[in-house]
């Protein structure tokens, strides 16, 4: 949100926190960015407004104020802005998820101003600014895009920075349980499980992995891993369909824009779109037990292949130690 910006958010720690830019000793919002802030329709919000105003709860002379405003098509309107006292009330009123975190915070406050007779915004006080949730989140992203996690792991770490983060949401429940086959898929055409059936081979080198824990070793977790199967092009598309969605984040971050759970999974899709490829709207053709079942099989064969190579590379030793020990008794003429 642009103009006076509000911010309601949990901190890593889980405290609720609410971010506020000034603007003449007081915060100016449309309907509209009231509509954003709390996550609620047009028609939500003007009833709220309606009835704090029909209540006699605020005079709406003292906490309304009319801009005339450029629009995104270049032309001028008069727009109504609506002060802190308004936003409060309708904090207070506004069934949601954000309205829920404002009460808490509000009600903490209102707490600490009864017992010390005083509130303290402590970061603005210490760092003598505001907005800081916005220098927090690039903070936070730039050290997941540093970050040598799992790929799909950065997804994830992005979309927990939502404004409205929660992770017992169904909604964070189902993306974080899809994200890596949407991604995988994307870059191969196969679900985790089906990348590990179909590309594990006892008769191939390591086994058809292109990626190993330790190098030259396949170990049991090796070949449960769906992404160690990905060739160097998949990999590679993979990497730059993640620095895409890390690189958006980023720039939403600059531009001081709140970012929901439901946008990072709507942008998710559309840097897959983007990129032309088929979004994942299955669970796949191969489950999770049989994948396991198979590879298994293979391991087990691939491991009873090396042993038997590294017994004949063993009696090859021995031989060759042997060679050389009856050449060195040979007499010299």
């Amino acid at each position: 949100m642009k103009n006076g910006e509000i911010v309601i958010y949990k901190s890593e720690d889980g405290h609720i926190k609410v971010d506020v830019l000034f603007e003449g000793e007081t915060v100016w919002l449309t309907q509209a960015q009231i509509c954003e802030l709390f996550g609620k329709s047009k028609s939500t919000i003007s009833e709220h407004i309606k009835n704090i105003f029909e209540e006699g709860e605020l005079n709406i002379d003292s906490v309304v104020r009319n801009f005339r405003t450029t629009a995104s098509d270049g032309k001028e309107y008069d727009t109504n802005y609506y002060n802190l006292d308004v936003i409060i009330s309708v904090g207070y009123r506004v069934k949601s998820h954000q309205g829920t975190q404002f009460r808490i915070w509000a009600t903490q406050r209102l707490r600490e101003y009864i017992i010390k007779g005083f509130t303290l915004n402590d970061e603005r006080f210490t760092s003598g600014s505001s907005m800081n949730y916005f220098k927090e989140l690039l903070d936070r992203i730039r050290q997941i895009r540093l970050s040598e996690r799992v790929f799909y792991q950065q997804v994830k770490d992005i979309y927990a920075t939502s404004i409205d983060y929660d992770p017992s949401d169904e909604m964070t429940l189902t993306f974080y349980k899809e994200v890596q086959n949407k991604l995988l898929w994307a870059v191969s055409g196969k679900t985790a499980a089906e990348l590990i059936y179909y590309r594990s081979n006892a008769t191939l080198p390591m086994m058809g992995l292109t990626s190993t824990s330790k190098p030259g070793k396949v170990t049991k977790a090796d070949v449960l891993i769906g992404k160690n199967y990905l060739n160097e092009e998949e990999i590679g598309v993979l990497k730059l369909i993640v620095e895409q969605y890390l690189a958006y984040a980023e720039t939403q971050a600059l531009q001081h824009k709140p970012m929901y759970m439901k946008d990072w999974i709507d942008k998710l899709r559309m840097v897959l779109t983007m990129n032309e490829k088929t979004i994942l709207e299955c669970a796949g053709t191969i489950s999770h037990e049989l994948a396991v079942k198979k590879v298994g099989q293979e391991y087990a064969q691939y491991k009873e292949a090396q042993k038997r190579l590294e017994h004949l590379n063993s009696i090859k030793e021995l031989d060759e130690d042997i060679k050389k020990i009856a050449h060195k008794k040979k007499p010299s003429k």
